[in-house]
């Protein structure tokens, strides 16, 4: 199988991961956006465990909410 961005893929050893998205491609590894939230990087020497996945079969992980921390007062400088 040939890894492409973009395609939709599924592990052999880690089923409990759900299908990804490959995210990036190259000579090394390849980034792959599972539906369990993780992205995970995959070595080109086991790109023989990853299987084409239907495409409906990947579910993006729910974007995480913003939170802006509140910001904090200013330092006070000591006097000499």
């Amino acid at each position: 199988m040939t890894i492409k961005v973009g395609n939709i893929v599924s592990h052999t050893g880690g089923l409990g991961w759900g299908s990804g998205k490959v995210l990036e491609v190259t000579a090394t590894l390849a980034m792959i956006q599972f539906s369990d939230g993780k992205s995970r990087k995959i070595a080109a020497s086991h790109f023989c465990t990853l299987e084409p996945a239907a495409p409906d079969s990947y579910v993006p992980p729910p974007e995480a909410a913003v939170v802006a921390k509140p910001s904090r007062p200013p330092r006070m400088t000591k006097k000499k």
